[in-house]
């Protein structure tokens, strides 16, 4: 039936209201398939090139560290005779006449210090040291922190009040000043205590360790603290959190499984990110000689016993820069790529 041409009714063809076919429904679908926070994020993680390289150089310089000198020749405090000060791929005197006599020598890839102890294998026991730290005081931030955060949060009204004033206090004292006193005051006490069995890892460790991870535990928390508390603020205030309340769940629950699990993409990049901060922070106190106890080497220490030999040897102060340069570079792309990747406001 044809319609008049001034007319503005639809011109219907008696085709026009047949079923689809299967195969015009399925040229209609374009919707991709569902996948989880967890997948969808590591998927976006992957195409990020940057994030992915920086990973491949942290897993390198972890094996560099942790694997490798398990099967290298030297080690960090053992002090070759007549080997001082030798510049990378070089042999001592007497190291060349055991080369000469048909003997297999190892060569020292990176020279030696000024006491012949292998340059390669302090590195790579200062690179373990550093990121041993980095986790570990990471670690304890993200316990405190989050804990701190959440709880004052989930409570509100005079107990947040009183609660973030006290992070506004600690913001005001200096970490470094705290770190001298502490190493004062627990010299006597930790020397009483190494005596004790069990805990001669203290005289290996060192007071200063021990005192950097005292401070990283009273000190360096704040930020995660105020982070997690701003999420939870935003959650508490969600419908199953109220469902949860309703149904008889116990603050300590709700906090656990429900306002903590919801921002651990939050969490994780934050975590990432502090990892370079408590690496460079320990190297730093380490280069100002309140790090790890000698013979112990770290990144900072060896930095700062080259330092002096700067125009001679530049060598030994050049390469445990660059590594913690690698170091603290990888973490911080990797940090931002797990970002982009798990933050649902760049989602797009």
């Amino acid at each position: 039936m044809k319609k008049n041409p001034v007319s503005f009714q639809l011109n219907l063809e008696p085709d026009d209201f047949l079923p689809a076919s299967q195969e015009e429904k399925e040229s209609l679908v374009v919707m991709r398939e569902s996948v989880s926070f967890w997948k969808d994020g590591m998927r976006r993680l992957t195409k990020n090139k940057v994030a992915m390289v920086s990973l491949i150089v942290i897993i390198i310089i972890m094996i560099f560290s942790f694997i490798v000198p398990m099967f290298y020749p030297y080690s960090y405090d053992v002090q070759i005779k007549g080997a001082n000060n030798l510049a990378p791929m070089q042999y001592s005197e007497a190291e060349q006449e055991a080369i000469a006599a048909g003997e297999k020598v190892f060569p020292h890839i990176f020279g030696t210090d000024k006491m012949g102890r292998d340059y390669a294998i302090r590195v790579m026991l200062g690179s373990r040291i550093s990121l041993i730290v980095g986790l570990v005081a990471t670690a304890i931030i993200l316990v405190i922190g989050s804990a701190y955060g959440a709880i004052a949060a989930f409570l509100g009204g005079w107990v947040d009040l009183i609660m973030m004033r006290i992070v506004d206090i600690i913001y005001t004292i200096p970490d470094i000043l705290l770190i001298v006193l502490l190493s004062f005051a627990l010299n006597s006490p930790m020397e009483t205590l190494a005596e004790m069995p069990g805990f001669a890892w203290i005289k290996t460790v060192g007071i200063n360790m021990i005192s950097i991870f005292v401070v990283f535990a009273l000190l360096y928390w704040v930020g995660m603290a105020r982070m997690v508390r701003s999420q939870i603020l935003m959650l508490k205030e969600s419908e199953y959190v109220t469902a949860a309340k309703a149904l008889g769940a116990k603050g300590g629950r709700i906090i656990k499984k429900h306002l903590l699990t919801n921002c651990i993409g939050t969490l994780i990049v934050t975590t990432t990110l502090q990892i370079p901060s408590s690496i460079f922070t320990e190297s730093f106190l380490s280069f100002l000689g309140l790090g790890v106890a000698v013979p112990l080497p770290s990144l900072g220490s060896l930095a700062s016993d080259a330092i002096n030999g700067i125009n001679t040897y530049p060598y030994l102060l050049f390469i445990p820069s660059v590594v913690i340069s690698l170091i603290i570079l990888s973490f911080n792309l990797l940090g931002d790529g797990l970002r982009d990747a798990f933050d649902p406001k760049l989602k797009n």
